[in-house]
Formats: structure tokens, sequence, C-alpha cells
């Protein structure tokens, strides 16, 4: 579901490694949708390490809910699983290959936390500043150039006349919202 008014988007799932990489890819649509390409990648390692740990560590099942939330300019993202137990920040060991994921998610976020969710879960999430400087104040295909005025084409392979480039216009999403 997704309503362009709050801009929210919420993707059910089963935290499995190929759903993982699934949502991954959703989340940076729809973050180029509401044109915060500076936050995809931030967002998305703070997913893809929520998601790891519902894989991972959630009993009884692996079904979960991720939540994007523009609001007040900020960004939140999170998950919802089904199981109660809260997890800890542990200090991972130098050589360890995991349990660092939530201290990634640390780094990269404004700020997370976890909160109960009932008796049948919790939600782990995530917020992002996407302050109005991240936020285009024009449309990347409103450029107000005529045929008249605009550069030379250029496929990007050798330099454009006069010395310009041209500039690609960021990838357009099919996601709604």
């Amino acid at each position: 579901m997704i309503s362009q008014q709050s801009r929210h988007c919420t993707v059910e799932l089963q935290a499995l490694p190929s759903r993982i990489g699934q949502v991954r890819r959703i989340v940076s649509a729809q973050l180029r949708y509401w044109h915060l390409d500076p936050l995809i990648e931030r967002a998305a390692l703070g997913v893809t390490e929520l998601l790891s740990n519902v894989h991972r560590h959630a009993e009884p099942d692996k079904t979960c809910t991720v939540e994007m939330e523009l609001l007040l300019g900020r960004l939140t993202v999170s998950v919802h699983d089904h199981d109660p137990r809260l997890p800890v920040v542990q200090d991972a060991d130098p050589f360890a290959t995991c349990g660092r994921g939530l201290a990634m998610v640390a780094a990269v976020s404004e700020s997370w936390g976890v909160r109960p969710h009932g008796e049948t879960g919790k939600v782990v999430w995530f917020t992002l500043p996407a302050s109005s400087a991240s936020v285009p104040k024009i449309s990347p295909y409103d450029t107000g150039l005529t045929l008249d005025t605009a550069p030379p084409y250029d496929t990007g392979r050798r330099p454009a006349a006069r010395g310009h480039r041209s500039e690609h216009a960021p990838a357009r999403s099919a996601v709604a919202g």
C-alpha cells in the first residue's frame, strides 16, 4: 500500500536472502521516486541489516513488514517482525563475521531504536534526515531549455562539442507514491 499524501510505503515479506535484495531495490526505487536519491545508500544498508537480523534471529517465523515514511523532513524506516525478543547491541570481536548490524544502523542513521509491538513482536526503526537540501526544488526534467538553447547531445562516450558533457536524467521508478 502506498499513499502519496503522507509519503508512506509498506512492504510485507518473508525475510529470506532473495527477498532482502528485492526490498533493497524497492527502497531504492521509492526513494528515487520521492527525489531522495542522497538517502538511498544509507536506507538500503539499514534495511538490509534489519532484515538480515530477522532472517537470522526471528522466531516463530520470518514474516515481517518494512515501512518507510517521509514526514516533516525525516525518513523513518522500520521493520516489524513477530518475535517479541528485543535485539541487543554487542561489541563484536575484530575477527567476527557477524554481530555488527545494529552498530552499522546506528552509524549510518540519525537515530534508531526498538519498541515492543504488543505480545506479538517488535519494531526496529531508524531515521534519516531528508532536509530540503536533499529534495530538488524543481524537477530534473524542467530545465527550461529549448531546442535552440540546449547543449549538443552526448552519449557520454566522448567529450561533447564545446567541452560539455550531457547530464543524464535520474532513473524514474514505476512505484507509485
